[in-house]
């Protein structure tokens, strides 16, 4: 009697290990879909902010906020930078910074994988944006790594550097 109330406390457990384990596989199927390529627009994320910004437009903030999510996991769903930059600038017009930085992060960590100086250089500027010196100044320090065997390269990361340093951050940190 005792085991089978013991097996039956497990119930529960068992269920919820299963019901992790199933989330994982299909993660990991969404994932490996993720890389192939896709029937559709080259930028997957752009219908969905069309749709925020109309949503913005007519003022309905819930339906924005929908779409900057689909937007978002459509950047996601791509494994490209550019569309994560796309999705923090429409997270910053929405007023939802949290989202931006989430979409910036992301988008770093992929520019500098895919070793984009470009795509570093754009993050750096997006925290600029967000008034994050910091971390800004750390993507940098990135871009300086990805581009230091060419000239030019290191030419347009300083220009990137002093042009952030030229904008004024003393209204993002004044008390």
């Amino acid at each position: 009697m005792k085991e089978v109330m013991r097996f039956s406390h497990r119930g529960p457990l068992l269920f919820v290990a299963l019901a992790i384990a199933v989330l994982l596989i299909a993660l990991a199927i969404v994932e490996a879909l993720g890389g192939q390529a896709r029937p559709g627009p080259d930028q997957p994320w752009a219908q969905y902010l069309d749709s925020m910004d109309d949503a913005l437009a007519a003022g309905d903030a819930r339906a924005a906020d929908w779409a900057l999510r689909q937007a978002h996991w459509a950047a996601l769903g791509s494994r490209r930078w550019e569309g994560m930059i796309e999705v923090g600038a429409a997270a910053r017009r929405i007023g939802n910074v949290t989202a931006a930085r989430t979409a910036y992060v992301t988008a770093a960590f992929r520019a500098r994988r895919l070793g984009s100086l470009e795509g570093v250089l754009g993050c750096a500027e997006a925290f600029a944006a967000l008034g994050d010196r910091e971390v800004a100044e750390q993507w940098l320090g990135v871009a300086r790594d990805l581009a230091r065997p060419s000239e030019s390269a290191l030419a347009r990361v300083q220009a990137v550097a002093e042009s952030l340093n030229g904008r004024a951050f003393a209204s993002e940190f004044a008390p």
